[in-house]
């Protein structure tokens, strides 16, 4: 097979492709040259690539602003919130814990929140591309309320168009950060669960190129967004549109193991957590090995792990395994990262499948100083999505390029996506925001990194 040229590319993830798309990719080109040089695998200069479909992403979240407070942890013990955890709040507490937040002068910050449309914001400032968000939002916006904040902090690349407009409050989530980093929720819902299933449109997700959902959605089974997401999943299943679901919180995954159990194995594709939910979701208390269980269930598995990093477990047709060319390690699987170097595929694609894994320690070893953890795992999701959409795109702009000789759902390696999505997190980390503001820093000497190893 014809072998793209070797780029030495800065991990500042802010080029774009030149000539082949329009979207952002990761690494800043030093060559004119991105594809095989061949007639067959080659987009010819000037074709144009967007004759190939439009690309977006649609994410469906119970949207929320969230305000972020620092607490020590006898605070959380007077309101009776266990530390690390989310717990749903009646509007009344929270309007009570709001108003004592800001008269001691604790909060730090109100974000437009939510798993995935900060995820799904996220995606659009890396892609600088499209996105849809699904969910309820006020139907009276004045200037100032929490419906503008959300809608002034979201990327004007998110369309909003199919938001549900409802009478009522937004969602809040009070973010209570302790001294030591950790952070625990206290929810009000307002409407956050009122999105009706008649809400979903079929012919916006029949041709997304992933649906993303969170475990949070299922939560309540009597709500009317229960069964709008209920829609959404048999809409994407029956066009075959990728399904991605982050787990929430892992006292979310305990109170609703089976539930999800039987969810993923029926319908999700990817599946996203740290290492807390996904060890209550497979009943294993060694990383890699919940990553391995949880590839029983799951085509690929996104894992964050703290100081420890994250993990990307996938599947891979033997044919198509590639071996690394870095150091292979052992942990608790005889080693492990053997085929990190393949591209994803998922398992109904194989003929042989083999599970393979790359794991990555924090970027630089982390930031000096960790604001907070919100938006870590939900920012390292958003990376991923780039990737998955940026392989569609590639492959519906250029059908004949050797990447596209069976059918892959990743466009790079699951090691060079460690890579990008652990760079992602750590820019979120050192902020004070779970949404990233502008794309990542231009350039950064300290380090250079070759992204397409293929």
């Amino acid at each position: 097979m014809n072998r793209p040229f070797k780029l030495n590319l800065t991990p500042s993830f802010t080029g774009r492709y030149i000539s082949a798309t329009h979207m952002k990719f990761p690494g800043k080109r030093k060559s004119k040259h991105y594809f095989p040089v061949t007639d067959k695998g080659r987009i010819p200069f000037g074709a144009d690539v967007e004759r190939s479909g439009e690309i977006y992403i649609v994410g469906m979240d119970q949207l929320l602003v969230d305000i972020e407070a620092r607490v020590e942890e006898s605070f959380l013990a007077e309101i009776g919130i266990t530390k690390g955890e989310s717990v749903l709040l009646d509007d009344v507490k929270v309007d009570q814990i709001y108003s004592r937040l800001k008269e001691e002068d604790r909060i730090v910050g109100e974000f437009a929140g939510g798993a995935i449309g900060n995820t799904i914001h996220n995606y659009s400032v890396l892609a600088d591309d499209q996105s849809y968000l699904l969910g309820t939002i006020t139907k009276q916006i004045n200037m100032g309320d929490y419906a503008f904040h959300y809608i002034r902090n979201t990327s004007s690349r998110v369309n909003l168009s199919h938001l549900h407009p409802c009478s009522g409050p937004m969602g809040r989530a009070i973010c209570f950060i302790t001294p030591d980093g950790e952070r625990s929720f206290g929810i009000g819902r307002g409407i956050m669960d009122e999105l009706p299933a008649e809400a979903i449109s079929e012919k916006l997700i029949s041709k997304a190129s992933a649906l993303v959902l969170t475990a949070y959605l299922f939560r309540k089974e009597d709500a009317p967004i229960f069964r709008a997401t209920m829609r959404a999943l048999e809409c994407a299943k029956r066009h075959n549109i990728p399904i991605i679901l982050a787990l929430g919180t892992e006292s979310l995954v305990r109170e609703k193991r089976e539930f999800l159990r039987d969810l993923i194995s029926s319908s999700v594709n990817i599946l996203a957590g740290n290492f807390q939910e996904l060890g209550v979701l497979t009943g294993q208390s060694d990383a890699l090995l919940a990553g391995q269980d949880a590839l029983d269930l799951a085509d690929l598995v996104l894992m964050t792990h703290d100081r420890h990093g994250l993990y990307l477990c996938g599947h891979v047709d033997e044919e198509f395994a590639r071996v690394t060319k870095d150091q292979i390690h052992s942990k608790s699987i005889p080693e492990y990262n053997r085929h990190e170097y393949s591209r994803a595929m998922l398992k109904s694609e194989c003929k042989k499948p083999l599970k393979m894994y790359s794991h990555i320690n924090p970027y630089l070893g982390g930031p000096s100083t960790i604001r907070n953890t919100n938006g870590a795992g939900d920012s390292a999701l958003s990376a991923l999505l780039h990737d998955l959409a940026a392989n569609i795109h590639h492959r519906h702009a250029s059908p004949t390029s050797p990447k596209h000789k069976t059918h892959f759902l990743t466009y790079s390696s699951i090691h060079q996506i460690c890579k990008y999505a652990n760079r992602v997190s750590y820019e979120v980390l050192r902020r004070s925001s779970p949404r990233l503001s502008q794309g990542l820093p231009e350039r950064e000497d300290s380090l250079e990194v070759s992204y397409w190893e293929k």
